[in-house]
């Protein structure tokens, strides 16, 4: 493949790129979408670590492969049961977004408080299926007016930012090199990250939501 070839892909790559992200809702789906998968993957990756602080697997029979398998199918459920939510995902989506969220902030929060195994598995089935259930609303919001191209692309760019920011949380968060963290004071700060996720969508969902039920009054009150 000759340079000009390779430079005119990466034109239409980047021409591709503004087009998606100029998109408010599409931009406001996939900030979501990499901030909150960010989160999920640093909670999943750190899960089996805190239950084993809870309840060492030494003293007491553990089930955590049962609540992987339990959380993964009851999460299928709620992707199922998208499809009959009926909602105006371009007026109440970003609320939807906050309150959600702030569910997830409180779940990691009760996991990493508590004590109890049980009410840690618990929490960690409703993280993941409100997670679950979230990031295929997500998905399908971003594919609906993108042609397959570019919601590959999109897709691509949304996940490489959340590995990113992962690779980034982990550094601060856990490594000897930042922080360097036990595992009660990092479950702590990822509930703080999606409290932070939902206060970011609640404060924005607001602003939308008065933005679009100020419009109509606006020829009125010219008019006088």
């Amino acid at each position: 493949e000759s340079k000009p070839d390779r430079l005119l892909v990466l034109k239409v790559l980047w021409n591709d790129f503004l087009v998606c992200y100029s998109s408010r809702p599409l931009l406001c789906w996939s900030v979501w979408w990499a901030l909150s998968t960010c989160g999920y993957f640093q909670v999943v990756n750190y899960a089996q670590g805190l239950w084993e602080q809870v309840m060492p697997s030494r003293h007491a029979a553990i089930y955590n492969g049962g609540v992987e398998a339990v959380s993964t199918l009851l999460g299928a459920v709620a992707v199922f049961a998208v499809g009959y939510i009926k909602l105006s995902w371009s007026t109440w989506g970003e609320l939807t977004l906050s309150l959600f969220s702030l569910l997830i902030a409180a779940a990691v929060y009760i996991m990493d408080t508590v004590g109890n195994i049980w009410v840690c598995y618990a929490s960690y089935v409703v993280f993941r299926i409100i997670y679950m259930l979230l990031i295929t609303i997500a998905t399908f919001q971003i594919a609906a007016n993108l042609s397959m191209e570019r919601y590959a692309l999109v897709f691509g760019v949304n996940t490489f930012i959340a590995l990113a920011l992962q690779t980034l949380l982990t550094l601060i968060v856990v490594d000897a090199s930042g922080l360097g963290l036990e595992i009660t004071p990092q479950f702590f700060i990822y509930a703080g990250y999606f409290a932070l996720i939902a206060v970011v969508f609640l404060t924005n969902g607001a602003v939308n939501i008065l933005k679009k039920y100020r419009k109509p009054q606006d020829p009125e009150s010219s008019s006088q």
